[in-house]
C-alpha cells in the first residue's frame, strides 16, 4: 500500500504526517480522509487553486496533469515544477511526499 507523507505545516500539520493510501485515490481525498482540513473551495472541480501542493518525492510516478489543471497552476501562489492540484493528482503504487504552500489565493473563504 502506498503512503502519503504531508510535510509539517504550521496551520494544517504542524508535525506532519504518514498516511496510507489507495492507488487511484487523490492527494486531497488521503489528507481529508485523516483530518486535515486542506482548503478546496472549488469542491475538487478543478476551478480554484486552493488545493495546490507541491510534490517533493514521488511527481514522476504521478500521471501527467491535464490542461485544465496547468491552466489553474498558473495562478497558484508559490509554483514550482513539481507543483499540482492535489485534487487532481492520483496516487499511484509508489509513495509521495507533498507539501502544502503556507498561502493560498481564495478571496472568497469565509472562515
Amino acid at each position: 500500500m502506498p503512503k502519503v507523507v504531508i510535510l509539517p505545516h504550521a496551520d494544517l500539520l504542524p508535525d506532519g504526517g504518514v498516511y496510507d493510501a489507495t492507488p487511484g485515490e487523490t492527494i486531497l481525498d488521503v489528507a481529508l480522509r485523516n483530518g486535515i482540513d486542506v482548503e478546496h473551495a472549488c469542491e475538487k472541480s478543478c476551478a480554484c487553486t486552493t488545493c495546490h501542493c507541491v510534490v517533493r518525492e514521488g511527481f514522476d510516478s504521478l500521471a501527467e496533469s491535464s490542461e485544465l489543471e496547468d491552466d489553474m497552476l498558473d495562478k497558484a501562489w508559490g509554483l514550482e515544477p513539481e507543483s499540482r492540484l492535489s485534487c487532481q493528482a492520483r496516487v499511484t503504487d509508489e509513495d509521495l511526499t507533498v507539501e502544502f504552500p503556507r498561502y493560498t489565493v481564495n478571496h472568497a473563504r469565509e472562515h
